[in-house]
């Protein structure tokens, strides 16, 4: 690696005072409850979690399933189609829009985050990115999907995977970063 004077990063500078995802009192109220009644291992029935989900602005069609443990940063970003299922432990850190299109699936500990941090700036400037899912869609278990990124419709990204880029469509992909791997077959 060659020797030269280059610029370092300074939190210092740091300031994402642009970045408003809702007032203090949603974000806080969303906190508690979202602990309380999504982000729990208690057996809260799934029609109050959507109930509760709905309430904070998120938009979410029939035949969802949410499993214990989700995290979902600020449910005002989130829209969520019909017959959808989000394993235990995902992580939804929205800091902007997420899509979840019909029959797509998350598998447990899967996380999409929309969120980074500009490491070309020495002041390491925050980055939000909207994610879509597309239907039919699967990320598997420990899967990342990254900011910025479409799942396009059937592609699979496999276990502890990580989408850094767009899958095309019926793609199964696999790997850090993943890479395409063979195509997806489905019968009947």
């Amino acid at each position: 690696m060659e020797k030269t004077s280059r610029a370092q990063t300074s939190l210092s500078s740091y300031d994402n005072s642009w970045y408003r995802p809702g007032s203090k009192t949603k974000q806080l109220a969303w906190f508690i409850v979202g602990r309380i009644i999504v982000n729990t291992y208690l057996p809260i029935p799934v029609s109050i979690k959507i109930f509760a989900l709905r309430i904070f602005g998120a938009k979410i069609g029939k035949n969802v399933t949410i499993k214990p443990k989700v995290n979902i940063k600020y449910p005002w970003f989130l829209t969520i189609e019909d017959d959808i299922w989000i394993g235990e432990n995902v992580w939804i850190d929205n800091l902007t829009d997420v899509t979840l299109c019909k029959n797509c699936c998350l598998s447990q500990g899967a996380m999409l985050l929309t969120g980074n941090h500009n490491f070309t700036k020495s002041s390491f400037d925050l980055i939000t990115l909207p994610i879509t899912i597309e239907s039919g869609a699967w990320i598997g278990a420990k899967a990342t999907v990254c900011p910025g990124v479409t799942v396009r419709s059937h592609a699979v990204l496999t276990v502890n995977s990580v989408a850094v880029k767009d899958l095309d469509a019926y793609g199964i992909y696999q790997g850090n970063p993943c890479t395409f791997i063979k195509t997806r077959h489905i019968t009947h």
